[in-house]
């Protein structure tokens, strides 16, 4: 924050708004902390957040089109200073770690207390990095079990442009909505897809939403 006198500023990024105002009213509760913005999809919400140029951006990482993951780097290039929660009811160390390397400052599970909310929300902004002791506690189970992280090898070699192809695709966008969404040439788009089929060996828009909801990238509802 620049002006320590001033409330801290969150923008609050998740698919359900009943869930953006129940913790908008929660936040707006808390002493020193204001929402001042929110929005149901990433790819919309990145230019609201670099108007705004809020403190805290609180990101939900299972959204349709753009995932919050996908979203971390796109926030960074319109707002570097901004710090970043990722909320999640998936607590396996695949999310945590996707989300670490790509920037984000910290994970907190949705089945946190909003004591807890408070606490990641603060120690972010102070310059910490948080870690929901849920989501420890989760990711050592995993280790102690010999379970590796399940992000599916294909999925795990894609360039960043071609996961925003995947979650395009895997909603039902056909090439003509791809590039229009992501103003490219159809004929790139189309390539896109031929890559992803290959890369993924996912041959229908039904298999490529079937491996979204199996990573925790979309909704299955």
């Amino acid at each position: 924050m620049t002006d320590p006198t001033r409330d801290a500023h969150l923008f609050l990024v998740d698919d359900h708004s009943m869930t953006r105002a129940g913790m908008r009213t929660l936040i707006n509760d808390m002493p020193g902390l204001r929402v001042v913005g929110d929005h149901g999809k990433a790819r919309e919400a990145i230019d609201l957040i670099g108007q705004l140029k809020p403190d805290l951006v609180l990101l939900d990482i299972t959204m349709p089109a753009l995932s919050g993951i996908d979203a971390i780097s796109k926030i960074r290039a319109v707002h570097p200073e901004v710090r970043i929660v990722m909320l999640s009811h998936h607590e396996g160390d695949s999310f945590v770690e996707q989300s670490l390397e790509q920037g984000a400052d910290g994970y907190l599970s949705k089945d946190s207390e909003p004591e807890e909310l408070a606490l990641a929300i603060r120690s972010t902004l102070a310059g910490n990095t948080y870690i929901s002791p849920k989501v420890t506690r989760a990711v050592l189970d995993r280790c102690r079990a010999g379970q590796s992280a399940s992000t599916h090898d294909g999925l795990s070699a894609l360039t960043p442009r071609e996961r925003e192809v995947f979650q395009l695709l895997a909603v039902g966008h056909s090439n003509k909505e791809v590039a229009r969404d992501l103003e490219m040439s159809v004929g790139t788009a189309k390539k896109h897809r031929e890559n992803l089929q290959r890369k993924l060996d996912c041959h229908s828009p039904a298999e490529l939403a079937r491996l979204a909801i199996r990573e925790g990238l979309l909704n299955p509802d």
